[in-house]
């Protein structure tokens, strides 16, 4: 049953890239970012992910797993999403297994948003985009 879930962001300095990172938690505990970093590194490398793009990472503490949401913006107006669950002690990319969450939405509807009023709408400001965050 939905119900809703602590949803944060984190300062924008907390990626050396830019990314615009929050955090979701099932139980209402702070999400520890650490846990995600290793993997998020892995996700940037595997999909050319620099501070170049406009992109943002949801680190979620699910109620039965750890998700990783990653999204970026190419081809001028198109999000890019790669999600990974932390299965056991190691994290998988499966589309057949895995999505984002109906939590991660508020998130990327933000996101979409944020996109098309710093980046998509005549005038170009990537620091605004990234300053731009969603409101707990």
């Amino acid at each position: 049953m939905y119900k809703p879930r602590k949803t944060a962001s984190l300062p924008p300095a907390s990626d050396p890239d830019g990314l615009k990172l929050y955090t979701i938690s099932a139980s209402g505990a702070e999400v520890d970012p650490g846990r995600y970093q290793e993997r998020l590194a892995f996700i940037k490398r595997e999909k050319k992910i620099d501070s170049s793009l406009p992109a943002f990472a949801i680190l979620h503490d699910g109620a039965t797993c750890e998700y990783l949401t990653v999204g970026w913006w190419r081809n001028d107006n198109e999000l890019f999403l790669s999600v990974s669950v932390k299965e056991s002690a190691a994290w998988v990319e499966d589309r057949t297994k895995y999505s984002f969450c109906l939590w991660d939405l508020e998130i990327i509807w933000h996101e979409r948003n944020s996109f098309i009023r710093h980046l998509y709408s005549g005038a170009k400001d990537l620091e605004a985009y990234r300053k731009d965050l969603k409101s707990n």
